[in-house]
């Protein structure tokens, strides 16, 4: 069966990434689109980021305070305005556990999303920990803001999504349209500064290893979006009627 694609634009979007960069890499391209259409994108980060480095000496402490500057920078490339919630669990250490996931859903029904976009849970042979269990709070959080035994303490409405996205699906199920969106995805990315040489293999100013990148990026693209016949796309197994 072909992916469906491209939903009704929400009015509000909430990411939830393991880490700064996630999103950007999940989703990128879709916040990009729906906030350009007038949707209000939110991220939720659960780690501090604070072992997002190849350098030994690197002070957890900065590494933090500006990887949250670069979140924050890559939510405004992607459209938004900046709004982001950091959960500051320890980098590497993420648990879905009972308070893990009041906190998640306690933003759900704070936010009100209409789309929780997360990491898929269920990917085989998923190696770090905290993407796992970020997609399990993701799923988890959603159940406990819908009900409203779930966290009475809270003192807030529930909340039921319409629809939950998850990326880097092993079995993806739906595509969203990215085309002139990519830019985008692009700058937000390349925001992350401190992740340029771990992560995206950007050693200073190598303009060869940049430009390699964004074509690994663009094929990526290409490749989910062919999917579902489109040029360039970002593909998701989609949960609805949650």
């Amino acid at each position: 069966m072909a992916p469906s694609s491209n939903l009704e634009r929400p009015g509000r979007a909430l990411a939830i990434g393991a880490h700064p960069d996630d999103i950007e890499f999940g989703c990128g391209g879709t916040l990009a689109k729906w906030a350009a259409g007038g949707t209000d994108i939110f991220h939720l980060v659960c780690t501090d980021g604070s072992k997002g480095s190849w350098d030994p000496d690197e002070a957890p402490a900065r590494l933090v305070a500006a990887r949250q500057e670069e979140q924050r920078a890559a939510s405004r490339a992607l459209g938004g305005a900046g709004d982001v919630v950091f959960l500051g669990w320890t980098d590497g250490e993420l648990e879905s556990g009972l308070r893990q996931r009041w906190e998640v859903a306690y933003w759900i029904r704070k936010l009100r999303p209409d789309v929780v976009l997360g990491h898929d849970p269920w990917r085989r042979y998923r190696l770090h920990p905290d993407h796992r269990n970020a997609g399990f709070l993701a799923t988890d959080g959603i159940v406990a803001a819908r009900d409203p035994l779930f966290f009475p303490e809270q003192e807030i409405q529930p909340h039921r999504p319409e629809t939950l996205l998850l990326w880097e699906a092993e079995e993806p199920d739906h595509v969203e349209d990215v085309v002139g969106f990519e830019d985008h995805k692009h700058r937000a990315l390349l925001e992350h500064k401190s992740q340029l040489r771990s992560t995206m293999h950007i050693e200073g100013d190598d303009a060869g290893q940049a430009a390699a990148f964004r074509a690994r990026m663009l094929d990526r693209l290409a490749e989910h979006g062919g999917r579902a016949g489109l040029r360039l796309g970002e593909a998701f197994r989609i949960m609805r009627d949650l």
